[in-house]
This record gives structure tokens, sequence and C-alpha cells, in this order.
């Protein structure tokens, strides 16, 4: 063999061993945990179309069985509103709930969930994926070592079940209603007593008398705890929820030892989970409220005009203050409401002609 020759075989036997260890770590496995603010077997928010076991399952198909995550519903491993500390903690790698869970800790996270007199599903998503809200989420969770994607939305919510109708404002004046996030601001500058209740919680309070009303969801997934059996005056608007983001929360740390293809993957089971889960509420939430109005004698109305007026006056009141107290938070607030104020100049053009047809 010549030296030009024996140069190359070289080359290649020194080559070959140097990318054995590229290879081995494109192919590493992951085994991940997964913890849950609802309980085992709740629709949307545990399993069905676009939920979190549902996202379980995507990425594992996606990515041939190199990302497992294991899924553990409200107790099941911590209790309903623990996950915020398990991920950061590094206990689990994930959980999935509201960013409006975690208010007492970052206040500004509320925004990521939903905002009263807020954008509905179309804006909400067309903030975060491409007006910046996806930004100032990483910006606000970065310092926590936390990261955080969109993965599920219910669209516009109920207002809720009251065990009185309502009629005037004075109405919600010391009622005991749970009710979380910004909106809870709100009816606790009305004289509201607010409380924070896990979804399983409110049934047994609403029907035990500890609360007076409540705001869960929609149609299909209220039925489904039986609040109906509680409250029979179910009034609507969704001023309070014009969208609901479901937050997949993970450990900054564990994300960024996936390699890029199954960041892809957990950001793509992601987005499809987002539109599959709204899809799957506006499928089912028309004949669930008719089998409530028709079969469970509920006595469903929208909140009166001045109501509303009120609320909204109220609201903007109320959302200035908050974002005023917290330098994060008036960022966030500014983004959002600028990011409102141009999707709305659309949707003026766009939606509303349509819907006043």
């Amino acid at each position: 063999m010549d030296r030009r020759k024996f140069l190359a075989a070289s080359t290649t036997l020194v080559a070959a061993p140097l990318a054995a260890p590229s290879i081995a770590s494109a192919q590493t496995s992951f085994n991940w945990k997964m913890t849950n603010a609802y309980g085992p077997g709740s629709p949307f928010y545990v399993e069905g179309p676009g939920s979190p076991t549902d996202f379980c399952k995507k990425v594992a198909e996606m990515s041939d069985g190199r990302l497992n995550i294991q899924h553990f519903a409200a107790g099941e491993l911590i209790p309903a509103l623990e996950g915020f500390d398990a991920v950061r903690g590094g206990a689990v790698e994930m959980n999935a709930a509201n960013a409006y869970f975690w208010a007492g800790k970052i206040p500004a996270a509320q925004y990521f969930t939903t905002v009263p007199f807020g954008m509905n599903f179309q804006g909400m998503n067309a903030w975060l994926y491409h007006g910046g809200g996806m930004e100032l989420w990483d910006e606000l969770y970065d310092p926590l070592g936390l990261k955080a994607l969109p993965m599920g939305n219910t669209g516009v919510q109920m207002t809720g079940w009251f065990r009185n109708p309502i009629e005037s404002v004075a109405d919600f004046k010391d009622l005991k209603m749970r009710i979380p996030g910004l909106a809870g601001k709100v009816y606790a500058a009305l004289g509201v007593d607010v409380k924070l209740l896990p979804g399983g919680e409110i049934f047994p309070a609403l029907e035990r008398g500890v609360i007076d009303a409540a705001e869960f969801v929609g149609p299909y997934q209220d039925r489904r705890l039986g609040l109906q059996n509680a409250a029979k005056y179910y009034y609507t608007t969704g001023w309070h929820e014009p969208s609901n983001v479901t937050e997949l929360l993970m450990n900054k740390a564990a994300w960024a030892s996936l390699p890029a293809d199954l960041q892809a993957i957990v950001k793509s089971a992601a987005m499809a989970c987002n539109l599959e889960s709204h899809t799957w509420c506006e499928a089912n939430n028309a004949a669930a409220l008719k089998d409530l109005v028709e079969n469970e004698g509920v006595i469903a109305s929208t909140l009166p005009d001045a109501v509303v007026a009120e609320l909204k006056a109220v609201t903007d009141k109320v959302l200035a203050e908050f974002a005023a107290g917290d330098p994060a938070t008036q960022k966030v607030h500014d983004a959002f409401m600028a990011f409102k104020a141009e999707h709305s100049s659309w949707a003026a053009v766009s939606e509303k002609p349509l819907y006043s047809i």
C-alpha cells in the first residue's frame, strides 16, 4: 500500500468511531413524567382528542418511542395544583394545567391563560404564535428554569352556574363563587367572595352551599361534573374567559436535554392538540347545552346588558391597577392589549359582519 492509500484508510478507520457518539445521541430514549391539575377521566383536560394523554400518545408515535411520557392525573402522583413546583424542582418533567393557577407565584402568568374581555381562540393563538406572546412567556418563565407551550384551548367559556338569578350587579355582593384568574379580581371588586377550587371539588362545594356560584368550562364538561344538580341558573357571555389556554409546562433543563428533532416533535404535538381540543369542544357543547335545558331543567340565559357593561368598566379599572403593580405584568399587559386592539380591528371587518347575518 502506498503512502496516500495508507493515509486514506487510516482516516476512514479513525472517523468511524468518532461518528458513533452523535449517532447514539440521536437515538437516545427519554422516559418522562407528566402531572396534571385535573382529575382522572376528565374530558379535554385529561382524556380524549387533543387532551394531555392524547399529547403523550402523539409524542410517542411521532418519535417512534424515543420520548415516552407517563401521565398522572391529579392525585395520582401529586395534588392537583402542585405541578408548578414539581416541574420547577425537577421531580417531573412536565405538567398540564392553566397558567393562571400560578398567579401567586407569577402574576403575569395569568395573561397566558385568558384575560377578561380579551381575545378569542383565533386572537389568542395569533398573539402567542405570531404576535410576540410566546417570546414574552419564555421571558417570564426562563429565570425560573421553566418552558411553556400552549397545548389546548376550550374556546369561549360559560359565565357559570348560580343558585339564584343574576338581575343586577348588586346580586354579586357577598356571593361566594369559585372563579380563578383575573376574572376573580373583577368579581372581588364587586364584592364577591372568590374561591379557588380544583375541578373535582366544585360540585360538592356548590351542592352543600359552601359556594353560591361556580364557573368551570362549558356545557359538556360542566354536565359531567353534575353542576346542573347543584344550581339551575346557567349564564353566558364569555366575558371572563373568551378563550382558555391549556399550558404544557416543562422543566427547562429537561427540555434542553432533548435533541432538536424531539423538541420539534413536542412543539408539533402540542400545536396539534391545541387545535384538536378546541374543535372537540366546538363539536360537543351544542348538544350538551340542549340536553341540559331540555332534560335537566337548566335555565340558560345571557347576563343582562347592564351587568355586562358594569363588568367591562370594572375590568378595565382592575386590570390597569393590577398591571401597574409589577413591571413584568405591565409589560405583558401592554403587549397583550396592543395586539388585541390590532386584532379587533381586523375582526370588526372579518368576523363581526359574518356573525351579524
